[in-house]
């Protein structure tokens, strides 16, 4: 998302490069293209123009400091203003309530049952709470069946009565049954409607009004762009739900949505959905999202991510196996298993500052573990703790096993050789050994 606004505004900026000082001239043409670069995104055309005006004016009105260039500074200034129209700062949803009570609104198709999941799945893991997940979308059987899918995959409960026809019943008798059954949260999931639709919208208000939700959240395909904008405006007049939900951010999406919607409804971005797995799902944070779209990558990001997975259990045990040079093909793998956990590689990547560019035309294959997986694999336990029994033959057989060829096997091994080394260098290097060979 956003891969082709950043290449813009990264050439809009380059207007002012070279330049001495900020003038009226430059900046009213650097201006004029970042416009268009919004434009292009798909940003609502009043949207974009107040964005520039106040860019211009605060522009205009720096002193340039001589240890800033002009580009600099425009970049910053773009930055917070991005930030800014994004909503500024992250905002939590409410969890007040006993129990809290979070009502799903939105189009058919936007995504609204799998966010319910993804929604499920963080609260359990990363919240420590105890949510249900409650079916009211009475006119699709499937979405009842995909519900309870997905509450198995995840182990959260669904309530669901498949033979009433009558979304506010079972909503209330869901909410009893939390009660009784102590669930904190209560995810409710409803049928896909059309603003234009007056049964459907005066359905969801009744649904509303029994159950006084803590929370409303309005989910919309980032996909459909400005047309997600205008959508929410409908349902926020006749709504107003809390907050928005975009699905679908990792697509092919030009991310007018993103940039848009707030100014638009009012309400704020909470959360962003960014692929299909279950943990997929992200805290929106406008500075951040800023960061990115400027190629500035989101490192903040990236390490609350590794955190995720991060054991200090296993770290340790780990690092007393390398200290003793006992470091193996089951270490190997297990640190390759944590790495795929933390999400899709050329996203990773670009989290780090500069690599979104370097990366933008690689084509980096998500099965790229594949082949490593498959020869580790095809290796007798007894191989995996000791590398150094694997001779010909036994490569061969690995190689057979595991689809690769004796080529494929070597390189890994040499991978594993010099990775063991590097981490062997790391650990027993001490804080005096940095300072040897300098000089005054």
């Amino acid at each position: 998302m956003f891969e082709s606004l950043s290449e813009r505004l990264d050439r809009s900026f380059k207007i002012l490069k070279g330049e001495g000082r900020i003038t009226e001239i430059n900046v009213a043409e650097t201006l004029k293209d970042v416009r268009k670069a919004l434009l292009d995104a798909d940003v609502n055309f009043k949207i974009a123009k107040t964005f520039t005006d106040t860019v211009k004016e605060k522009a205009l009105g720096q002193n340039v400091l001589t240890s800033v260039k002009p580009s600099q500074l425009m970049v910053k200034i773009v930055h917070d203003e991005l930030a800014e129209l994004m909503g500024g700062q992250s905002v939590d949803i409410d969890l007040k309530g006993n129990p809290a009570i979070i009502l799903m609104s939105g189009l058919q198709g936007s995504g609204k049952t799998t966010f319910s999941g993804k929604l499920a799945n963080l609260l359990k893991n990363k919240r420590g709470k105890r949510p249900l997940l409650v079916a009211c979308d009475v006119y699709r059987p499937a979405a009842i069946e995909q519900l309870k899918v997905l509450g198995e995959q995840l182990q959260v409960p669904v309530y669901s009565e498949p033979e009433s026809k009558n979304p506010v019943a079972i909503a209330e008798a869901a909410i009893k049954y939390a009660k009784q059954h102590y669930h904190d949260v209560v995810i409710v999931d409803t049928a896909g409607r059309l603003a234009i639709d007056e049964m459907m919208m005066t359905e969801i208000a009744a649904i509303k009004k029994a159950l006084k939700p803590q929370e409303i959240l309005f989910v919309v395909d980032a996909m459909t762009g400005q047309d997600a904008v205008n959508t929410a405006k409908e349902f926020n007049d006749k709504l107003d739900f809390d907050g928005v939900i975009l699905t679908k951010l990792d697509g092919d999406t030009r991310g007018g949505a993103a940039l848009s919607i707030r100014s638009v409804v009012n309400k704020p971005i909470k959360f962003v959905g960014t692929g299909e797995k279950m943990d997929a799902l992200d805290v929106f944070h406008p500075e951040r999202m800023a960061d990115r779209i400027l190629g500035m990558g989101d490192v903040v990001t990236l390490v609350e991510r590794a955190q995720e997975q991060y054991d200090e259990e296993e770290a340790r045990r780990l690092h007393k196996k390398i200290a003793k040079n006992q470091f193996d093909f089951n270490d190997f793998i297990s640190q390759i298993q944590q790495i795929k956990k933390m999400g899709n590689i050329k996203d990773l990547a670009a989290m780090i500052p500069g690599m979104g560019k370097a990366l933008k035309d690689v084509d980096v294959d998500e099965n790229a573990f594949k082949g490593i997986e498959a020869i580790i694999h095809s290796m007798t336990p007894k191989e995996r703790e000791n590398p150094s029994l694997l001779n010909g033959s036994r490569k061969q057989r690995i190689a057979n096993g595991s689809g690769t060829t004796i080529v494929e096997v070597n390189r890994l091994l040499k991978q594993f050789e010099q990775t063991s080394k590097m981490m062997r260098m790391a650990t027993t290097m001490k804080p005096g050994k940095m300072k040897a060979g300098k000089r005054r």
